[in-house]
């Protein structure tokens, strides 16, 4: 773990600052994209007075960038272009010049775990074994039972799907790709350095246009194992297991992130939170959030928003719970932040669960 630290970092204007998330396709729809009903960026601009007059200094926006819409944006096609259903690069660029005409700022939420199987990155890397970017994703050969029948690389699940493969077969190249969340976000490859460089590029982009940083979706999946071994059996009788344990901040996760803040986020004064689900062990997130580490200001940590499920089940299972837990789990952070300089994202809910009043009341 890192040493406790003896002078507290200096205030910093993200560390004061309130952050509002902006769901951009039930927001507010002004008919400027090209989906009819569908919230735009337009619609976020037109209620920047509001959202200031709340207090908000930060807006989150989730995805809008161009997206076949599997999974609500969090499948990019294109890391450079809008999607029409919300507008164009150019309501974005008005967007953050209104923003900063009432000193306030946008977030950008960026996924590079997995890309959408549409991206033209990834088309390339299907398009045969010997392409530059076939490597830009993660592929491997199957693997075949005593009767000579095909089967994946290994017995991971689906993150969205636990009753299927992780591993999609590609029949033009005859090989698998690895996909944690549905067969359309084909994982990329963190240990290619042109991808890795490639991210980068991506993120220098939208710093340059104004954005002053990025939530990042998932990041802790970036780095799998050597080997891509089977998860534990944590569901006997089913073809599939959770790999959560062999994915989540995996070997070279902190040299990434390491990488990434090197290379990009320190050029620039921003703020990055990242979204680290199932890490609860102080010392992996002290790791990335510690002020000497170098690597992400803050993460979101799940233990609250996790407060009401029972052991092993999707957030939508609930149990009864005593609300001084609530006090627990903020003390235990709380004191971890201040003994080792790091600073803490506790949330309730998000895009991805209920809403809070409806569970806490």
């Amino acid at each position: 773990m890192a040493p406790m630290a003896k002078h507290f970092a200096e205030p910093a204007w993200w560390k004061e600052s309130v952050i509002y998330q902006v769901y951009p396709s039930s927001f507010k729809s002004t008919g400027s994209g090209n989906a009819p009903g569908w919230g735009d960026i337009k619609g976020i601009t037109s209620q920047l007075d509001y959202l200031k007059h709340l207090g908000v200094d930060i807006i989150w926006s989730s995805p809008i960038f161009k997206s076949p819409q599997v999974d609500m944006g969090y499948d990019i096609s294109d890391y450079y272009d809008i999607d029409p259903k919300y507008g164009t690069l150019e309501d974005v660029d008005e967007l953050i010049r209104e923003l900063k005409k009432r000193d306030m700022k946008l977030m950008m939420d960026l996924v590079v775990n997995h890309s959408s199987d549409q991206n033209p990155w990834f088309k390339e890397s299907r398009s045969s074994k010997d392409n530059p970017k076939r490597d830009w994703y993660i592929w491997q050969p199957p693997k075949y039972d005593e009767q000579g029948n095909r089967k994946p690389p290994n017995n991971w699940s689906m993150i969205l799907g636990e009753a299927n493969s992780a591993w999609t077969w590609d029949e033009k190249t005859q090989e698998y790709y690895l996909a944690l969340f549905t067969p359309e976000q084909p994982d990329l490859n963190w240990r290619n350095p042109d991808l890795r460089a490639a991210v980068h590029d991506v993120m220098r982009f939208w710093l340059d246009r104004g954005a002053c940083g990025f939530r990042m979706d998932v990041i802790n999946h970036i780095s799998k194992p050597d080997g891509y071994p089977d998860a534990p059996i944590t569901n006997p009788g089913a073809p599939y297991q959770p790999g959560y344990s062999m994915y989540c901040n995996g070997p070279h996760m902190n040299e990434y992130i390491r990488e990434l803040n090197d290379k990009v986020l320190s050029k620039y004064d921003t703020v990055t939170v990242g979204e680290m689900p199932f890490v609860k062990d102080p010392k992996e997130i002290i790791k990335v959030v510690g002020a000497q580490q170098k690597e992400l200001r803050m993460i979101f940590i799940f233990d609250m928003v996790d407060i009401d499920n029972l052991p092993g089940s999707f957030r939508l299972t609930l149990r009864d719970w005593p609300t001084t837990d609530i006090r627990d789990i903020e003390t235990k952070y709380q004191r971890l932040m201040i003994e080792h300089d790091g600073w803490n994202s506790m949330f309730i809910e998000n895009h991805d669960s209920p809403r809070s009043v409806s569970r806490y009341t």
